[in-house]
């Protein structure tokens, strides 16, 4: 690639890292898994970056490749994992430690309640609801009819108004 795609490649990286970590995170549930799932979008976005910028909506195409990403994700071999019984230390200056810890309570609980969807379920979840696209947009990005996510968000939405832990604690 010559150094004018590099280039642009790198300010468009820099410009959607935050959006597409988000959006893994919402599919994965972890932060550290959503990191390498959109390293690993953005390596397969470089490799073919003419042809990702030539597709007019590049935003679209990474976002697919994180979709994708997440997929695939499954089918490798997994390495256990050891959580620890505490959550991580505050680093935000100026805020309270119990807003801090409230809100970090308040992700795990709704993660946690996405994490018991299905996958297409979750997936529809997160790309409607957390990352704002409307439903052609997110039928496009998980290669399904308009109908399958209306279908799969009514579901989702009505198994997510039962979680009992997630209303009583995330909606009071």
């Amino acid at each position: 690639m010559n150094a004018k795609l590099d280039g642009e490649f790198r300010e468009f990286m820099q410009a959607r890292w935050p959006v597409m970590v988000r959006l893994a995170y919402g599919l994965t549930g972890d932060q550290g898994h959503a990191e390498d799932v959109a390293q690993a979008a953005f390596a397969r976005a470089h490799a073919s970056w003419p042809r990702v910028s030539r597709a007019g909506d590049p935003d679209a195409y990474v976002r697919q490749i994180v979709v994708n990403e997440n997929r695939n994700r499954f089918r490798r071999h997994r390495v256990t994992e050891r959580l620890t019984g505490s959550p991580p230390e505050s680093g935000i200056a100026g805020v309270a430690w119990t807003d801090t810890a409230q809100r970090y309570d308040d992700r795990l609980v709704l993660i946690a309640a996405l994490q018991r969807l299905g996958p297409r379920q979750r997936a529809v979840i997160v790309l409607r609801y957390w990352m704002d696209l409307s439903e052609h947009e997110t039928a496009a990005a998980l290669a399904c009819s308009v109908g399958t996510v209306k279908s799969q968000a009514s579901r989702a939405l009505a198994t997510l108004r039962q979680d009992t832990e997630l209303v009583g604690e995330v909606f009071q």
